[in-house]
């Protein structure tokens, strides 16, 4: 009996919108459909709602206000009212096929381009929920929001990272490399006060993003935190720093101690596995610099004997900072088990560039003994260095001799030896002058 009284009103609805679209009424007519879903959902009848979803949007070319009216409806009721349709929802399945009715409709229509992508969004957050990642992956791929004119910027940003983080769960590092790419990392810096400008006429309206969109600084934050965990599967110590490093910059977190000391303690472990090169150099040097770096005096400590030209004993060392370096790791935010191995071999990187600025040549058995390392072990790290053109020797085996100092071509030693013999006569010709002075000056005669 209910059924009969939700048809009959449902069909005299139906007639009601189809005389306001014959007579040009775009307000009675989204009235009237949006009736017709009001009624579909007090009655519980979800199988009949879809199917009203679906009739509506193909009845007669129906107006578009109607469509975006309609769909609108449907979004308010199932993501800003969740909680009240939720309850009233039989089981997950509906609630899904409900959500599947509403993108079919939507597909294809650009003015309701962005309540579909938040459908997505909803759906692909339920298949994530459900343990299926690589289909929530491919619903969000689907969407290219950064086309979207009308979408605020943040909430742009926000369905971006989302694509980016359900593509780092899946372990496709390629495709979330290709998504990060659509963010520039200049839009976190850009005063959204100062942004704002008046729309002039004929230009698309921009909407308010939803409240749960995180603020711009918020994204940021979350941004460099998925470009960290892109980083780490390859141990891209570097890039880990500077992504750290912008999240320090972000005020909130550089006021605030309980923010800054542990990100500064990832920065200073970053810099210490970086490979040696002119930009982990400079960022080495801009950090000691920080003042916020006297709250944690071993790690300024750690990184001053990195800038200090001297040999690091690498078993002292490891005894000082063992329960940091292994509490990072258990954490695994971006250390791995391999990042031992690599602190090790960055420290004998650093010895021996140091033992380079000291010795023009020396023997392999007292290079092994300063490195505290076997013939073999030093002999391999050495050229490794070497390989990579960190620094320029030779390794004479048979004499067991290391020279850091490039041999020269014939014409650059005459060369080298014409240029210091016009300095030397440039001195004896400056002294001559200055003695001449002198003579005159004091008036004394030059005994032969």
């Amino acid at each position: 009996m209910a059924s009969e009284n939700l048809d009959a009103k449902i069909e005299q609805l139906l007639n009601v919108e189809k005389q306001m679209w014959l007579a040009g009424e775009i307000a009675g007519t989204r009235k009237a459909a949006i009736d017709i879903l009001q009624l579909c959902f007090e009655a519980e009848a979800w199988k009949t709602l879809n199917d009203q979803i679906v009739v509506l949007s193909k009845r007669r070319g129906q107006l578009k206000q109607a469509v975006t009216a309609m769909v609108q409806q449907a979004v308010t009721a199932m993501v800003q009212q969740a909680m009240e349709y939720i309850d009233k929802t039989p089981d997950i399945e509906t609630r899904i096929e409900l959500i599947k009715t509403l993108i079919s409709v939507s597909a294809g229509k650009i003015y309701v381009e962005i309540e579909r992508a938040r459908l997505v969004k909803k759906l692909a957050k339920i298949k994530e929920e459900q343990g299926l990642i690589a289909e929530a992956a491919d619903l969000m791929q689907e969407i290219a929001v950064e086309t979207f004119g009308a979408m605020a910027k943040t909430e742009k940003i926000a369905f971006i990272l989302e694509q980016v983080r359900l593509c780092l769960d899946r372990q496709d590092y390629v495709r979330a490399q290709i998504l990060s790419r659509k963010i520039s990392p200049r839009v976190f810096d850009i005063d959204a006060s100062k942004e704002k400008k008046k729309p002039k006429e004929g230009d698309n309206m921009v909407e308010e993003a939803p409240a749960d969109i995180p603020s711009l600084l918020e994204l940021k934050r979350i941004y460099y935190e998925l470009m960290i965990r892109y980083y780490s599967h390859n141990n891209d110590y570097l890039e880990i720093c500077r992504c750290y490093k912008a999240i320090y910059e972000i005020p909130y977190v550089k006021e605030n101690p309980a923010e800054f000391i542990p990100i500064l303690k990832k920065i200073s472990w970053c810099l210490v596995l970086a490979p040696h090169d002119p930009l982990q150099s400079s960022l080495l040097n801009s950090t000691l610099e920080d003042k916020n770096l006297f709250e944690i005096p071993n790690f300024k400590l750690l990184l001053k004997q990195l800038v200090t030209m001297e040999v690091i004993q690498w078993t002292a060392l490891w005894e000082t900072y063992k329960t940091e370096f292994e509490n990072e790791i258990v954490s695994g935010k971006f250390l791995s088990e391999k990042a031992a191995e690599d602190l090790k071999q960055r420290i004998i990187e650093h010895n021996i560039l140091v033992v380079s600025k000291y010795y023009a040549r020396i023997t392999l058995t007292r290079l092994s003994q300063l490195l505290c390392l076997s013939l073999e072990e030093a002999e391999k790290h050495l050229s490794d260095m070497v390989v990579i053109k960190a620094l320029v020797a030779m390794i004479d085996r048979p004499m067991g001799i290391v020279c850091f100092q490039t041999s020269k071509y014939s014409n650059d030693i005459l060369n080298s030896w014409a240029a210091n013999l016009e300095k030397l006569l440039d001195l004896v010709e400056k002294s001559c002058h200055q003695i001449h002075k002198g003579t005159m000056v004091h008036k004394a005669a030059l005994k032969v």
